[in-house]
């Protein structure tokens, strides 16, 4: 019996206890009902350099199910259209799928009014709207904004650039060793100029959950507002931003199953009405004439321009394609990806694994490094195998430095992974390991 049965065997036993993270009641799907959710995929079937694709990149991209590519389809055959909730027969058709689908968004994250949801291109731009529009106007000299050491650079550079613009100053709330925030730190940075507190909910290096109820608390304890970066955790962690209890919270279409290009910015709607327009244009302005203007409210202000029509019902039809499984079934088979993962990968020699060990509270996301290999030659030997990853910097440098490291390679997984495409990264990494480097060659 190998060391990969024995995980296996071992990965059944704990699946029978349950999850120590999750208390759904959902049975785990096992591989008859994983290769039922894969079969919703059509890019999954696919080979890559002569092999079966194995796509393990989905905390940078998710792939698509053929009911979003058809809803996608089905706008631009049959409604397409500028939407007008007064005008011909398409733009009303257009305009009642766009509203609609701004319904299910503030569903899909507890949201209690729709007009709390602001379209924008992903979680990047929600941010920088939220920077040039809310923080821009209220910073002052000797005013502090508060980020983690394990933020992406997303939710680094527009508050770097707009403190920059108003003279106030960025903190850092560092992160222990296995890159989860330090409670103890941001309790000794928060005070009396703490404007603003943003964090990651989930980390796209080490797939941690962050307490983010509890960080929201502690900040919005020392008059702070409070924004969460939701990008990895919406596809994975279900949101409620009435108990995050949050200002605003931004996340992107394309990591949960929806198309590029889109995304939302939730916000209270207090803190909609406080923001002036960043951006200035048709639909966000009525009666405009050349000495006046009627500005929308709420999250109408925000749209200014022709809107991303399809964008939206394509992430609205995500949404309801995740609402139709099991969620708990889907939890429960990350959660069974992530310790399985974890197992497998540290059997391999010499590979350090970056983050908590621990299955319990993350997700299915992994970032190694390998001695002697470097992270872009890892990434060219996995897709030689047809195995897809992500490899660099992550674009969240200041933590892989604060972890030890400069670069990592990251698999990372979502509800259609399949245990075998684990084991094919795991081989492949053995067989990597097995071939001399450069500088080994030359001795």
């Amino acid at each position: 019996m190998t060391r990969r049965d024995l995980g296996r065997m071992a990965l059944g036993a704990w699946l029978n206890t349950g999850s120590p993270r999750r208390t759904a009641s959902a049975s785990m799907p096992g591989a008859a009902g994983v290769a039922r959710w894969r079969a919703d995929f059509p890019a999954l079937e696919q080979t890559v350099n002569g092999e079966p694709l194995a796509y393990l990149d989905s905390a940078a991209t998710t792939q698509r199910p053929a009911s979003v590519l058809a809803a996608l389809e089905h706008y631009y055959r049959h409604d397409n259209a500028n939407p007008g909730q007064s005008l011909h027969a398409l733009a009303q058709r257009a305009y009642e799928r766009y509203e609609a689908a701004r319904r299910t968004l503030a569903g899909f994250i507890r949201a209690p009014d729709p007009e709390e949801v602001v379209w924008v291109r992903g979680t990047t731009e929600g941010i920088n709207l939220v920077a040039a529009a809310w923080a821009r106007p209220r910073l002052r000299p000797g005013d502090e904004v508060l980020v983690t050491v394990a933020e992406h650079a997303s939710n680094l550079l527009p508050w770097r650039l707009v403190v920059q613009q108003t003279g106030a100053t960025v903190r850092y709330v560092d992160v222990d060793n296995d890159g989860r925030v330090r409670m103890d730190d941001l309790e000794r940075q928060l005070s009396t100029r703490t404007r603003l507190f943003c964090f990651s909910h989930v980390s796209n290096v080490v797939g941690f959950v962050n307490p983010a109820a509890e960080l929201c608390a502690r900040a919005r304890s020392a008059g702070a507002r409070v924004l969460i970066d939701a990008a990895q955790s919406a596809p994975h962690v279900p949101l409620d931003v009435r108990t995050l209890g949050c200002d605003f919270l931004v996340f992107s279409s394309h990591k949960m199953l929806g198309p590029m290009g889109t995304g939302v910015l939730w916000a209270r709607r207090e803190r909609l009405e406080e923001m002036e327009p960043y951006q200035a244009g048709s639909n966000m302005a009525h009666h405009v004439d050349l000495g006046s203007q009627d500005f929308e409210h709420a999250a109408r202000r925000f749209g200014a321009g022709t809107p991303n029509v399809s964008g939206a019902i394509a992430l609205a039809a995500a949404v309801e394609y995740l609402s139709n499984q099991d969620r708990g079934s889907i939890e429960r088979h990350e959660t069974a990806l992530a310790h399985y993962g974890l197992d497998q990968l540290s059997q391999v020699t010499g590979l350090r694994l970056l983050g908590p060990r621990s299955a319990a509270q993350r997700v299915p996301v992994f970032s190694f490094v390998l001695p002697g290999h470097s992270s872009a030659e890892i990434l060219r030997h996995l897709d030689s195998r047809g195995i897809a990853i992500r490899a660099g910097d992550l674009a969240a440098l200041p933590l892989l430095k604060r972890l030890g490291v400069s670069e990592a390679a990251r698999a990372s997984c979502y509800l259609y992974t399949e245990t075998s495409e684990v084991d094919r990264l795991v081989s492949a990494l053995h067989e990597l390991t097995h071939i001399a480097t450069p500088m080994e060659e030359t001795r």
